[in-house]
This record gives C-alpha cells, sequence and structure tokens, in this order.
C-alpha cells in the first residue's frame, strides 16, 4: 500500500465517522446526558477537521480526494446513551486503526500527523468509557 492509498483509506473512514457520530449525536440529549453529548460533539468536529485535512493531504500529492459514500451501514437500536456510547467507541476504535495503519504506510509530515489522531483518538476512547490500552488502534500488539 502506498502513501496515497493509506491516505485515501484514511479519508474514506473520516466520511464514515462523520457520517455515524451525526446519527450518535442526533440520539442522544445534551440535558440529560452532557458528558456524553459534547464528546460526540467534540469527536464530531475533531472527525470533520481531519476529513478537512486529508482532502488537502491527497490534493497536495496531486490525485483526487475519495468521495464520501452515498450510504453508510448504521447500527441498529440506538437507544439510550450507553448503547449509543458504546457505538461512538467501536466507530473511534475502528477509526485509531485506520490511524495506525496511516501511521506504518507513511513517513515525515504524514505519519506525524497520523500519531497525533491516533494519539486523539485514545483520548475520545477513554471519553467514550474505552479502558487505556498498550498500543491504540493495533490490539494485535497488546
Amino acid at each position: 500500500m502506498t502513501a496515497l492509498d493509506a491516505l485515501q483509506a484514511t479519508l474514506s473512514a473520516e466520511h464514515a465517522a462523520l457520517h455515524l457520530y451525526g446519527l450518535y449525536g442526533g440520539r442522544t440529549s445534551q440535558s440529560a446526558d452532557p458528558a456524553l453529548f459534547e464528546a460526540l460533539q467534540d469527536g464530531y468536529r475533531v472527525h470533520r477537521a481531519r476529513r478537512d485535512q486529508l482532502r488537502l493531504m491527497v490534493s497536495d500529492l496531486g490525485a483526487e480526494p475519495v468521495a464520501a459514500g452515498a450510504a453508510y451501514d448504521e447500527p441498529a437500536g440506538l437507544r439510550g446513551p450507553a448503547r449509543v456510547a458504546r457505538e461512538a467507541l467501536g466507530t473511534e476504535q475502528a477509526c485509531a486503526e485506520t490511524y495506525a495503519a496511516l501511521v506504518a504506510q507513511t513517513s515525515g509530515r504524514d505519519r506525524r500527523w497520523g500519531a497525533t489522531a491516533l494519539t486523539e483518538a485514545a483520548v475520545l476512547q477513554l471519553r467514550l468509557g474505552g479502558r487505556p490500552e498498550d498500543f491504540p488502534g493495533a490490539p494485535e500488539l497488546g
């Protein structure tokens, strides 16, 4: 896999994450569960910024950024904050794996960007009820 392929795969994952975070936020009450709502709002903002950065990074390499999908698989039964938090945690874990792959396939500025994204994803996982991991995004190393 080339660095461009890794960037495109990460961009594709960000498109999906944005879709899902919008769904999670719409199923969460700001007044009933402000901590979860804030974590989801922060996650949405971070993923939107990453998507925009990745588009620029791909364009800088002379390629056309991959477009968002027409539809995404959505988790069924998103009722209650515990279920929403579990699904958001799963989304963030999947993103962390994508960032870890990006780090493995790139160098220089792109690798630093991926490492920062991976670190931020690990922190957001904790806010969503996740447990600390030795190697976030790479459970096979733990």
